[in-house]
């Protein structure tokens, strides 16, 4: 059988570096991030999603992680998880379906780095709303305290969160040395 890895979870609103600071992570710890499924789902669509989408993109997000998760050696970092389809489809649609809701409780991660929204918001055609990004935090900061997630607020200039974020993990890497 193989060891479980630890697992760091880059999440938050939108448009707040989630992918990019992944990707870094992945980099420095010498391992892998699974990707946003959402963001090419959304392309190969082609239009808006709507709440019939919202079982497909999560089994699609479990299939990244999955993938990620069988490549990934040291640590598994994850760009978003299942947590975000929760939030999303609960504020977009008004509910989620429970068994996304029990698979996303049941992959809580070791630590999530939630980035605030205090950089500057770049359209890139997918986003659409940055006038909501402080209430979906709030929404994540929600559901990630309900669900007594283990969390470390990112935020500040992208040297701050880089060095947030390195150093979240490497302690995380450090506590999993011990046990």
């Amino acid at each position: 059988m193989t060891p479980r890895l630890p697992v760091v979870v880059v999440t938050g609103s939108e448009c707040t570096g989630k992918s990019t600071l992944a990707a870094e992570l992945a980099e420095r710890f010498g391992t892998v991030a699974s990707v946003e499924f959402v963001r090419g789902y959304l392309d190969c669509k082609g239009r808006d999603l709507d709440a019939s989408d919202v079982e497909a993109i999560a089994r699609g997000q479990l299939a990244s992680e999955d993938d990620a998760a069988a490549r990934a050696s040291n640590v598994l970092i994850k760009d978003t998880d299942l947590i975000s389809t929760v939030v999303y489809a609960a504020h977009y649609y008004g509910n989620c379906p429970q068994w996304v809701e029990r698979a996303a409780r049941a992959r809580i991660a070791d630590v999530y780095l939630l980035l605030h929204p205090d950089v500057p918001w770049v359209s890139d055609g997918q986003r659409d709303r940055p006038h909501n990004r402080g209430e979906m935090h709030r929404l994540f900061r929600d559901r990630l305290d309900a669900w007594h997630a283990p969390v470390v607020d990112v935020k500040g200039n992208w040297d701050v969160r880089r060095a947030t974020a390195f150093a979240a993990v490497e302690q995380l890497l450090q506590r999993e040395q011990r046990t």
